[in-house]
């Protein structure tokens, strides 16, 4: 049963004072002029998940100027159940804090426990230079693909790097307790060795999806790999002696790390690395037409993905995602949605980009912090 969100309610968030929004399952179009507030909306709906959202937005920022703070609240319904899910800033009495999480009225142990209701995958224009901007935003979109089937990531990677913090702390103050160093470095092998073996795992299962992809998919097929030396000793090694081995690494190069003021080494400096297979060419010398295509098929591929181990498709979010593509691409992404069955949620300046969709999806027009049928 397809997972949608159902009903949309927005508090003094980004440029909408107060919205209330009715959705339908399937495709939802949004579309308005470029400042009109239709990433706003998307922005809403990714925080619905851990993580700061699509935009990895400040929580000052995300409030509306020259207010106390912000609220997001909507109703979930599909494969699990009818839920109440809420977050934000704005508490019921008022008064502002850190960002919260309630699941049907009650605080959330973490916001990892919206993941037990759905899973939400985006695809926006800041991506677009994923294959040739910095490593780091690779390793953040890997490690999404992963918290989108395994919950417990994220708390891996906040516990990782708050032990790194703790050993880069003690290289800096030229400490040298062993005590100290071993009980942090025990922690940095066995939490980082999970996130590079939960990495692999992800990356053997998109591949195993994306040979599923026909030879003449418009999205081309895309070979992936992971480079770094954790997940490349996981490879060859079991994983007791990759952690083991990563632990008296640490230990055996404190005074290289001393002298760089930093850990050089883990899964904080891995890498995905991707090919255009029909070309044989690696992504970052593709196209940028290519680029776009071979990361759309990616994140098509992982929502196929998620749809089989999490019992449930994905929400989609895609910015902007129809300009970049011609119209024989389009035509096949609206078809893949269809076949996911999914609830997609698209923006766009140009609503004649998504006439093939009259009838099949719910249409909006975002305008100024206001949001009408049609």
């Amino acid at each position: 049963m397809q997972t949608h969100v159902s009903r949309l309610i927005l508090t003094d968030f980004r440029n909408y004072e107060a919205l209330a929004l009715e959705f339908s399952p399937g495709a939802v179009v949004l579309t308005g002029e470029n400042g009109a507030g239709k990433t706003n909306l998307l922005e809403a709906i990714s925080l619905l998940t851990p993580g700061r959202g699509l935009r990895r937005a400040t929580l000052d920022d995300v409030a509306r100027a020259q207010t106390d703070g912000f609220a997001v609240h909507a109703r979930i319904e599909g494969a699990f159940g009818e839920v109440e899910i809420g977050t934000g800033t704005l508490g019921s009495d008022g008064e502002t804090a850190g960002r919260r999480v309630r699941i049907n009225g009650a605080p959330a142990r973490s916001a990892d426990d919206v993941l037990q209701w759905l899973r939400v995958i985006w695809l926006v224009p800041a991506m677009d230079a994923l294959f040739t901007g910095p490593a780091a935003d690779r390793r953040r979109f890997i490690d999404r693909l992963v918290l989108a089937i395994d919950p417990a990531h994220g708390r891996r990677a906040l516990d990782y790097e708050k032990a790194m913090r703790g050993r880069n702390r003690l290289l800096a103050e030229n400490a040298h307790d062993d005590a100290w160093f071993e009980a942090i470095e025990t922690q940095m092998a066995e939490t980082g060795t999970a996130i590079a073996a939960a990495r692999v795992e992800i990356v053997r299962l998109l591949q195993a999806m994306v040979e599923r992809l026909p030879d003449d998919s418009p999205f081309p097929k895309a070979d992936i790999a992971l480079s770094g030396t954790l997940e490349e000793a996981l490879g060859t090694q079991a994983a007791v002696d990759v952690e083991e081995g990563f632990r008296r690494s640490l230990a055996d190069k404190r005074h290289r790390d001393r002298a760089a003021g930093r850990t050089l080494e883990g899964p904080h400096r891995s890498d995905l690395l991707v090919r255009h297979r029909p070309k044989n060419m690696q992504a970052e010398l593709c196209s940028t037409g290519e680029q776009k295509a071979l990361l759309t098929g990616l994140v098509l591929s992982h929502a196929r993905l998620v749809a089989e181990l999490a019992g449930a498709p994905p929400i989609l979010l895609l910015d902007e995602i129809a300009a970049h593509l011609d119209a024989g691409r389009r035509a096949a992404l609206f078809s893949i949605l269809e076949d996911l069955d999914c609830q997609a949620f698209m923006t766009g300046t140009d609503a004649a980009l998504f006439s093939s969709l009259e009838g099949r999806a719910q249409f909006l027009t975002v305008s100024g912090g206001t949001v009408r049928q049609g």
